[in-house]
């Protein structure tokens, strides 16, 4: 029945079927019983107009309407009325549907109104509620009224929420209906969870709320389940099938370096990653493993070590990162650490010359380079290795799963692979984004890094702001200046960094202070020149938009003055703040905003302020965006999640991995 064309059981036909499917995706009758209420409307409180008081609310009332006044013309034409209890009368306001009004809804007849509050010129009101005779909301089976997402096609079509909750509520009804049960009998008793018939039938039609709790809970259980599956299905196939490198000796290289070149001593969580990685590496299995470490943590001293272990046992390693300012920075460091020890790393990038180009394809067919490091560059095809061992990938969301895929076609076996990332992930997110990859986390700072300062300032701080840039600029230390960059709006971003620019151009001029700036429409050779004279020193504040970023490491910078912080998302802040405290001395962000700002826009300031855990700023940043916004669902089919929400159901998925680990 549920499987069957949707006409067929429903009775909907033409534009309403056709809009159901394009605007909703929904084509049968179990699609429509997928589509889950996003909220509830208790109907069993009624409050009184004058206890109605909170913009933003939603309220119930009982009252009557009093008679219909149009005003405007054309587009501007509206309709309002007001609406009175016992207690007072509120304003009500209609754009659309007023002939409609005027003739289904009768003054001085007592209505039941459900709506949101506002707020227009001081005075409150409720624009577009609901309207239906008292009689007719009375619920047989509770309070609780089910709320569906739809569309304004589907609406003028008669499919608003009320419609669309009509339809699945007659499919529900039927004596015939009953769904197959998904969920293995053992399982269901284990953890408590209703059946799947019955489940369905309360996530609609809710008796109560504890009946819908376990309704949800048992909904949401199967979907995180069923993907974990999935994760848990693919990953074994992969290590029964991909047989990996066996790595079983650790050599001169590494001993070498470790003994001798290591610039700080490891922390313990950077022991236990390199631990881990090369417990993968010497069983013969493929390694698959995701890397997580806040901004700062260590994880390249980890990708050199790891390269070190291939190098050993007569291997290439190729770390690739998604912007050729990055894959400099990797470079250079790693460069400067490998070469005391007779490693070979090579560059390759979009601005590598084609004579160049030719040399290194040479070396790396020969295997006299060890470790290459690059862009996209190193997926081309002319691009061979001898025996490449390790792949290592930077900031793995930028790469796709086919640019990925394309690496492993380098060998006649895959190589291992490991994945970096130094935007901190959730950890409901990275179970199911990175089910199928074995995970390791660097939760610990190097020793002696001071955790920055943060603090929110206001536009009228401004000469303040300035004040503390010369104090900081006094004591030898450098400063960034960021500012945001969208790309709908690259002209108006550009001629805020240049307005800013000339203001600070003014309180800090030549020949006291030196100023770089750079933003996206500079030429590279001219950004990288400006990149250089603020890396050398050799000027204080460095203006730029976002393309400072990622990539950029300077120890002398101590002070991040991000403008306009509430048009960027909170991983973005973090990502720029962490472009300080990367030396000894202390290090401050500094939030510049207006002083009007939304609520989301006060969260991510105050989130910013109080913490510096980046996995903190990520679980509020999944609260408030959604893995979808987070992560781009186009990396993975499992966000497309129907009544789960992976902010706050941690602990079903929890148990729906536990369950599907077992099984």
């Amino acid at each position: 029945m549920l499987y069957r064309k949707l006409d067929e059981i429903t009775g909907l036909f033409g534009t309403r079927l056709t809009f159901l499917k394009s605007e909703l995706r929904i084509e049968t009758p179990n699609d429509l019983l997928e589509h889950y209420p996003f909220r509830y409307v208790d109907r069993s409180v009624v409050a009184q107009v004058a206890d109605a008081t909170e913009p933003g609310e939603y309220y119930q009332l009982e009252g009557r309407i009093e008679n219909f006044v149009e005003e405007g013309e054309g587009a501007a034409k509206r309709i309002r009325s007001r609406f009175s209890d016992e207690s007072g009368s509120i304003e009500l306001v209609w754009f659309k549907g007023i002939r409609w009004l005027k003739t289904s809804l009768k003054p001085g007849v007592r209505y039941s109104l459900y709506g949101k509050l506002t707020s227009f010129k001081g005075a409150l009101n409720m624009v577009h509620p609901e309207l239906d005779p008292v009689e007719k909301v009375a619920n047989p089976l509770g309070g609780l009224q089910p709320v569906y997402s739809t569309t304004e096609k589907l609406s003028k079509t008669g499919l608003n929420s009320k419609g669309i909750e009509r339809v699945i509520t007659s499919i529900v009804s039927r004596h015939a209906f009953q769904l197959a049960e998904t969920l293995p009998e053992d399982l269901r008793a284990e953890l408590k969870l209703i059946g799947k018939t019955e489940a369905m039938r309360a996530i609609h039609v809710p008796r109560d709320a504890r009946e819908l709790q376990q309704a949800q809970r048992r909904l949401k259980f199967e979907e995180l389940f069923f993907i974990q599956m999935e994760l848990c299905i693919r990953k074994e196939m992969r290590e029964k099938s991909i047989q990996g490198f066996s790595f079983d000796r650790v050599g001169e290289y590494f001993h070498a370096f470790y003994e001798k070149c290591l610039p700080f001593e490891l922390t313990g969580a950077q022991k236990r990653v390199i631990k881990e990685i090369r417990a993968d590496m010497v069983g013969g299995k493929h390694m698959n493993r995701l890397l997580q470490g806040d901004v700062g943590s260590g994880k390249t001293i980890v990708a050199a070590l790891s390269a070190l272990i291939a190098i050993d046992n007569g291997f290439q390693a190729t770390l690739v990162a998604p912007t050729e300012i990055l894959a400099q920075q990797h470079y250079l460091s790693l460069k400067e650490l490998l070469a005391p020890i007779g490693v070979e790393v090579a560059l390759l990038t979009g601005s590598t010359r084609k004579a160049q180009r030719r040399v290194q394809f040479e070396a790396l067919a020969g295997g006299t380079i060890h470790l290459l490091i690059g862009t996209h560059a190193v997926l081309e095809d002319p691009v061979v290795f001898k025996n490449l061992g390790l792949a290592i990938i930077d900031e793995q969301h930028r790469f796709g799963v086919a640019q990925r895929a394309r690496l492993w076609k380098k060998n006649l076996k895959p190589p291992h692979v490991l994945v970096m990332t130094a935007t901190p992930i959730p950890r409901t997110l990275a179970m199911t984004l990175y089910g199928d990859l074995d995970v390791s986390v660097i939760d610990e700072l190097p020793p002696g890094r001071k955790p920055i300062k943060t603090v929110h300032l206001f536009d009228k701080d401004r000469l303040r702001i300035f004040g503390f840039i010369k104090e900081q600029i006094a004591l030898g230390r450098q400063v960034y200046v960021v500012y945001p960059l969208i790309e709908e709006s690259s002209t108006l971003d550009l001629k805020d960094l240049m307005d800013g620019y000339e203001s600070i151009a003014r309180a800090f001029p030549i020949p006291d202070y030196q100023i770089s700036i750079v933003h996206g429409r500079m030429k590279p050779k001219d950004k990288d020149f400006e990149m250089r004279r603020f890396a050398k020193g050799e000027t204080q504040i460095l203006v730029a938009t976002t393309v400072i970023e990622v990539g950029v490491n300077v120890p002398n910078a101590s002070v991040m003055v991000i403008e306009s912080a509430q048009r960027f998302g909170l991983s973005q802040l973090h990502q720029l703040r962490g472009r300080v405290g990367r030396g000894a001395d202390q290090s401050f962000c500094i939030l510049a905003t207006d002083a009007k700002l939304s609520s989301e826009a006060r969260m991510r300031m105050r989130t910013m302020v109080e913490t510096n855990d980046g996995f903190r700023i990520a679980e509020v940043d999944l609260e408030l965006r959604g893995p979808g916004d987070l992560m781009g669902t186009q990396q993975s089919g499992t966000l497309d999640l129907k009544i789960a929400n992976l902010a706050t159901d941690s602990k079903v998925l929890y148990f729906a991995r536990q369950a599907a680990l077992s099984i």
